[in-house]
């Protein structure tokens, strides 16, 4: 490990999905996850891998006019597409650079035609996000409130209305090399073959921790946390809310 983390007892990182994990979905973090991420930070490396913006993340997990930043040491967004180490900005990557112009209108036009065609309870608005690693889509819309999508969460569990988009995307473009994500309460993620969150894992790989800890509550297949939970260079915690991840940090590494 280099010298960056030398104030740190265990040589070991531990890595956070945000919504479902961190803070519930698209809300902010609680006092008592800030206080348990801080004294964690004391013992062990931490960061967060994120599949949203940036700006997002910073939303719910900015405390305090605090930056956002300097309160991790790494903070992964879009996958790690953006990717800060201490404050500092590590190089990126483009989503539209690796599609190409032409193939990604397509893809979105096929998008827009499924999506005006769909049947479900309701719809709002921003049904495609186009981010720097990744489009982000959802069948209702993102600008919907936290109510409506906790009711689409339950009618989707119940009509596989993302799975089953992402089946016909998978068949309709299995030549672009893209990997189709579902994760949140509701959207899914489009971004190419390896760009998932074990992306994150090759920004540590200078450190050379002893152990790379990971917990999302998507972990399942098919969930946007399944490759870096799966992945043997990471130890993989399943949780169901913030609050179970506070009580796992609590029994694995502020026990005493």
């Amino acid at each position: 490990m280099t010298t960056d983390f030398a104030d740190r007892p265990s040589r070991k990182l531990c890595l956070f999905d945000v919504d479902g994990t961190l803070t519930l979905a698209r809300q902010s973090i609680t006092p008592e996850m800030d206080e348990t991420l801080r004294a964690l930070r004391k013992k062990v490396v931490v960061g967060f891998v994120g599949g949203s913006d940036l700006v997002k993340i910073t939303e719910q997990l900015q405390v305090a006019g605090r930056d956002v930043l300097n309160d991790f040491d790494y903070s992964f967004a879009e996958n790690g597409l953006t990717a800060f180490k201490l404050g500092k900005p590590l190089p990126s990557q483009s989503f539209i650079q690796y599609v190409g112009e032409e193939r990604y209108k397509k893809m979105v036009n096929f998008i827009l035609h499924y999506l005006a065609d769909l049947d479900v309870p309701i719809k709002r608005g921003t049904f495609i996000e186009f981010r720097r690693g990744m489009i982000n889509v959802s069948p209702i819309g993102r600008n919907a409130t936290i109510q409506e999508r906790l009711d689409f969460e339950a009618y989707d569990l119940k009509h596989k209305v993302r799975a089953a988009f992402v089946q016909v995307l998978q068949q309709k473009f299995a030549d672009y090399g893209l990997t189709f994500s579902i994760g949140g309460q509701i959207s899914f993620d489009v971004f190419p073959n390896g760009w998932d969150k074990t992306y994150a894992l090759g920004r540590v790989e200078d450190e050379n921790f002893e152990e790379i800890h990971f917990f999302g509550d998507k972990t399942y297949k098919g969930g946007n946390d399944y490759e870096i939970y799966s992945d043997p260079r990471t130890i993989g915690h399943a949780v169901t809310c913030p609050d179970d991840t506070i009580k796992l940090l609590k029994e694995l590494f502020l026990h005493d």
